[in-house]
Parts: C-alpha cells; structure tokens; sequence
C-alpha cells in the first residue's frame, strides 16, 4: 500500500458533515411523520386499519433489506450506495408529500423505508474506512453518534412545528432539501480509500433468507401489538422468522461469499454490542412513545411544546457522546463507558417512575430526560465503535448494517412490547379503581398514567441487562493508537475479530 493511501484523507472531516446530515434525515424520518400521522389520515382518508401501515411499512422495508444495503455498499461501493440512497430516498419523500390516496402513501413509505436500508449502513461504513485514526475516529463518530441518537427527538420537534403551522406534506417534503445537500456534498467530498471495495458475487439465497427472516420478524413483533402475543398469526410469524433466520446462518457458514460472514457476529465484542445496543434501544423507544403520549394527552401539550420538552434530552446526548464519551474513548475500556452509561439511562428511568397526574415537567421529566441523554450518549460511544472496530474494509458495509438491524429490530420489539404492557396495566387498574373513582375521564387519565409507568418500569429492567451485558461481554481495551479497521494499517491483514480489539480498541458508529 502507497504512502498516498495510507495518509488520511484531507475531506474527512467535510465529508462528516454530508454524512451527518444524511443520517439525521434517516433518523427524524422514523418519528417525523408519527407527528403527522392523525393530519395525514384525515386528509387522505386512511382508514384505522390501514393507519398503522403508514408505519409498519417503512420499518418492515427498512429492518428487511439493511443486511443487504450493507453488503451493496461493500460490493458496489460506499459512496455510490451512499449518493443513490440519498436520491431515492428523495423522490420517496416527494411522493409521500403528494400522495392523493392510501395506496400512494403505503407505496412512498415502504421505498423510503428500500433506500434507507441502502443509505444508513453506507453512511456508517464510510466513516468506518475514512475514520482510522483512534483519536480522530473518537471525535468523529462522537459527533455522528450525537447527531443520531437525538435525531428522534428532533423529529418530534420538526414534525410538530412543520404540521402546526404548515401541512403534514412538509414532513415529508422536508428531506428533500436534506438528501439533495449530503448527495452534492458527497460527490465533492467523499473519497473512498483504495481497496476497500468487496470484489465478491453477491449471496443470494442469504439476501432472500435474511431478507424474508427479518421482515417476518419485524411483522410478528407489529401483529403481537395489534392482535395478541398468542394470536396464530403472531405464532406463526415468529416460527417462520425463527426457521428462516437460523436457516440463514446455515447457509451463511457454507457459502463462498456469505451475505453476512459469521466473523463478524461471533467475535464476543461485536456480538455483545449488537445485543446490549439492541435492548437499549428498546427502552429508548419506550421513553419516546409513552411520554409523547404522556405529554399530550394528560398534560394537554401541543404538537410543537412536546417536542421542545425533549430537548434537554438532546442536549445531555450530546454532552454525554462528545464531551464525556469522546474525551474518555481512549482513556478507559469500552465497557466502562458503555455500562455506567446504560446505568445512568437506567436512573433517569427510575426518575421518570414518578410521573403522575399532576407531575411537574421541572421537578420529574426534566431530569429524567437529561439523565437519559447523558448515559445513553456516553454508552452509544464505544458501542457505536465497536460494531464495525478491527472488521476488515470489505465487510465494513455488512458491520454496519448490524448496528442498524439490531437498533431496528430493538425498536419494534420495544413498540410492541411496551404498548402491550401499558395496555394491560392501564386495564387492570381501571377495572380495580372503578368503584372508587370519583370521576370517569380522571380515571382515565389515572389509568393511562399507571400504564405508562408499569411500562418504564420494565423499560429501565432492560436498560440495566443492557449494562450487564456490555460488563460481561465486552471485553476489549482501551482504545490505542492502531488501526481502527483491520487491514488498514501497513502489513494488518488481521480478520475481525482474531485479536485486534483487546489491544486496540472501539470507538462510535452509528
């Protein structure tokens, strides 16, 4: 390799920037349009039915095709999966603003949901191979780890102010604007390094196994909110996706060029982050929906006052992803970023416990929210970094596509989960008030507020295992001055996994 291919490139820190922007689309986008949803449904007419649709069909096209975005990316190129992702998320969007009908709209979200499983792991694999340097790898994905995790809250704010004061259409039309900036900056600013690229065929049996595995199991997880965990539906989807998914990684560990190569799931690292961001994310996912509803229907908050009232959360992501977890990356092992994180998340849960009726939003959410930024920006650090640390250039893409499918599939079970919990609650306690209840809406409002709890509660039982996890299974050392992907440096041609994080350890992607 060429002294000119082993300095850093000039436009990383530009191209930052672009791919920051593009990833912050892709994240508001899933809770932009949740904002919109009631607008969007009466002006288009979308039935009860079909409205969750206008959800489920981005998730179950995104969480589907990520593993196969991933391996698109390393086989055919990152910046140019990366650009093509953006335009057609683009058109998506401008489709989804002038829908006319359901069937338009259903159309529009699921391909936006196809060019955001191209998007989202080309994003992150580019930083992977632009980004070796541990210092500066810190730094950067420091700042995109922020800008992704508080990308929900912003979305939340965006879609509020876009649908109070303009149109619903704007939530969509907006990314326009967004996808057109990071392509043309991609073009000028983005440069590959020089052998990175996968040369192989592309699996496909894998594509089709893990493409139907995870759209079925994203589905189950949709139908058990909906129709019951024991519905024959629910079972049946869960069986499939069980079948087809283990039947993936049979397949996976025969075939030549592997969808998926197995070396990059079984190193104990990798594997414990997928599985420890996963859960996290599932109590992530529980914060947003029950206190935006909690917000809104018991405190009367409007739209735009809600997603205000998670700002501060924003504000402690940053704080914990760039001032605490990127200072602190090459300092101290992973695992004692990741797991005191996972515990102050846990305890700004545990705050949130006490939400009531009449709770004051200063005294109760406010630190609550501000404790959940700050340990999940410092957790999401060296988990982000892990997931694609010491892999090899060519797997980089699939790497990538691991972090997301696990945040994405963390984020369905969370939905289904969670709701299904605060819906028993919020009935059993109901049913056992009802004599005493000195009116019916206050009962109502008591009855919700109770389910939101119960549902916290489980919420910060899972970000605690997510602690346990990262403390017992990520073992790598603190973050050195070597090569951040294996075979980036002079003479590494080291596989993931064989070594290289215990001596030179992660740094964030997200």
């Amino acid at each position: 390799m060429s002294l000119a291919e082993l300095r850093p490139d000039p436009k990383r820190w530009t191209a930052l920037i672009f791919i920051s922007l593009a990833q912050l689309m892709v994240v508001l986008d899933a809770t932009i349009v949740n904002i919109a949803l009631p607008s969007a449904q009466a002006d288009l007419g979308i039935s009860d039915g079909n409205r969750q649709w206008v959800i489920t069909a981005y998730a179950l096209a995104f969480g589907g095709l990520l593993l196969f975005g991933g391996r698109v990316a390393d086989l055919w190129g990152r910046r140019r999966t990366f650009v093509v992702g953006l335009i057609g998320f683009a058109a998506a969007s401008a489709l989804g603003g002038a829908a006319v009908n359901t069937a338009v709209m259903l159309g529009a979200r699921a391909l936006q949901g196809v060019f955001g499983a191209l998007l989202a792991p080309a994003a992150l694999s580019l930083l992977a191979v632009m980004f070796t340097d541990a210092r500066e790898r810190a730094k950067a994905f420091g700042i995109y780890g922020a800008i992704a995790g508080g990308g929900g809250a912003v979305g939340l704010i965006l879609g509020g102010v876009l649908t109070e004061y303009l149109n619903w259409r704007w939530t969509f039309f907006v990314n326009i604007p967004f996808a057109v900036v990071a392509a043309a900056g991609a073009l000028v600013a983005i440069r590959e390094p020089a052998g990175s690229r996968n040369p192989s065929r592309l699996d496909v049996p894998g594509v089709l196994l893990a493409t139907t595995g995870l759209v079925a199991l994203v589905y189950a997880f949709t139908r058990a909110e909906t129709d019951g965990w024991a519905a024959g539906g629910t079972v049946g989807l869960f069986v499939a996706s069980g079948v087809l998914l283990l039947t993936f990684l049979a397949v996976e560990s025969r075939v030549r060029n592997p969808l998926l190569p197995l070396r990059v799931i079984t190193d104990r690292n990798r594997g414990g982050v997928y599985l420890s961001l996963g859960l996290a994310i599932i109590g992530m996912f529980g914060l947003f929906l029950f206190l935006t509803y909690y917000l809104q229907v018991v405190k009367g908050y409007t739209p735009v006052a809600t997603g205000l009232a998670f700002l501060p959360m924003v504000a402690g992501m940053i704080t914990g992803s760039t001032q605490i977890g990127a200072r602190l990356m090459t300092r101290v092992r992973p695992r004692l970023l990741m797991t005191p994180g996972f515990l102050v998340a846990a305890l700004g849960m545990l705050v949130l416990t006490r939400i009531d009726t009449d709770t004051s939003y200063a005294a109760v959410v406010l630190p609550g929210l501000v404790l959940m930024g700050l340990g999940m920006g410092t957790a999401f650090m060296p988990a982000m970094s892990l997931a694609t640390y010491g892999v090899e250039p060519r797997d980089s893409g699939v790497a990538s596509a691991m972090v997301n499918t696990s945040q994405q599939v963390g984020g369905a079970i969370g939905t289904a989960l969670l709701n299904t919990i605060a819906a028993s609650a919020t009935t059993a306690y109901a049913t056992s008030h009802a004599a005493g209840a000195r009116s019916a809406d206050l009962l109502r409002l008591e009855a919700m507020v109770h389910g939101y709890t119960t549902a916290i509660w489980w919420a910060l039982g899972i970000l605690v295992l997510s602690a346990a996890i990262a403390y017992g299974l990520v073992t790598a050392g603190r973050q050195g001055t070597g090569p951040a992907v294996a075979g980036s440096g002079a003479g590494s041609g080291s596989e993931a996994g064989e070594g290289t994080e215990n001596t030179a350890p992660p740094v964030l992607v997200h």
